[in-house]
C-alpha cells in the first residue's frame, strides 16, 4: 500500500510537470520575484525602525557578541567588523563572527538581534548542528552550479533545436536542484539561528517585553528572506523545466 501511495504522488507530480506551461512557471517566478521585493522592503523597514531603539543595557553589537559566545562556552571564536549593510556572517572555515559596521558598533535592538543571531551559527558549528554541516558540505558545489547551470541549460536548448538531444538541459537542472537543495537545507539553520538567538536575549535578561518582541520581528522578517530564496530556486527550476518539456512538444 506504501509503495502505491509513492507511485501515485510521482505519477501525479511527473503529470504535473509535463502539463506545467512556461507561462505558468514564468508567471510563478515573477509572483516569487515579488514576493522577494516586498520582503526585502519590509525587513530593510523593520531593521531601520529597531535601529532607533537603544539597549537597556547599552551595550554594543559586539559587546553582546562576546557575551553570548563566552556564555555558551566558545574560546575560539573572535568578532570582527565587516563592510557593508546588513552583510553580517558567520565564517566556519576561520571561526569568526562577521558583524556590519552597524550591528558591530551599535547599540540597538536590531545590533542585539542580529549580533546573537550570527552567534547562534558559531554555536550551532560547536554543537555539530546537521543541517549547517550539509550546507556546509554543499558550498563547493553550489559555487560551480551557480556558475554554470543557466548556461548548460540554454546550450543544451540550443543542441536540442539541432539534434533533438536534451542531455544538456538536464544537466543544467539537476545543478539548479543542487542550489535549490543548499536554499531549502538553510531554512531551519538560519531558523535555528534565530531561535538560539531569542532564548538566550530572554534567558540572560538583556532583553524582555517590547524590546525582545521588537528583535524576535526583527529576525522573523530577515528569515523570511531565506523562505523566499528558496522559493525563487523553485520555481526557476519549474520555469526551466517547463521551458524545456515545451522544446520537446514542439
Amino acid at each position: 500500500m506504501f509503495l502505491n501511495l509513492l507511485y501515485s504522488s510521482y505519477e501525479g507530480q511527473s503529470q504535473f510537470l509535463s502539463n506545467l506551461t512556461t507561462s505558468e512557471a514564468f508567471l510563478m517566478v515573477i509572483i516569487v520575484g515579488v514576493a522577494g521585493m516586498i520582503v526585502q522592503w519590509r525587513l530593510r523597514s523593520v531593521v531601520s525602525k529597531y535601529s532607533e531603539v537603544p539597549m537597556p543595557t547599552g551595550l554594543s553589537g559586539a559587546e553582546i557578541a562576546e557575551k553570548m559566545l563566552r556564555y555558551n562556552g566558545i574560546n575560539d571564536v573572535s568578532v570582527t567588523h565587516t563592510g557593508g549593510y546588513l552583510t553580517d556572517h558567520y565564517d566556519p572555515r576561520n571561526k569568526t563572527v562577521n558583524l556590519s559596521e552597524g550591528v558591530y558598533y551599535g547599540r540597538s535592538i536590531t545590533a542585539a538581534a542580529i549580533a546573537c543571531h550570527e552567534c547562534g551559527h558559531a554555536i550551532q558549528h560547536a554543537h555539530g548542528y546537521a543541517p549547517l554541516k550539509m550546507r556546509s558540505a554543499l558550498v563547493p558545489l553550489v559555487n560551480i552550479s551557480a556558475r554554470m547551470a543557466t548556461w548548460l541549460v540554454i546550450l543544451g536548448l540550443i543542441m536540442t533545436a539541432s539534434s533533438g538531444s536534451q542531455t544538456m538541459c538536464w544537466i543544467g537542472v539537476g545543478l539548479m536542484c543542487v542550489s535549490a537543495l543548499f536554499s531549502i537545507i538553510t531554512l531551519p539553520v538560519e531558523y535555528n539561528a534565530s531561535d538560539r538567538a531569542l532564548k538566550w536575549l530572554e534567558s540572560s535578561g538583556l532583553l524582555f517585553g517590547e524590546e525582545l518582541e521588537g528583535a524576535k520581528i526583527s529576525l522573523r522578517w530577515a528569515a523570511r528572506t531565506y523562505l523566499v530564496a528558496a522559493l525563487s530556486a523553485i520555481a526557476s527550476i519549474l520555469y526551466y523545466v517547463a521551458l524545456i518539456n515545451g522544446r520537446r512538444r514542439d
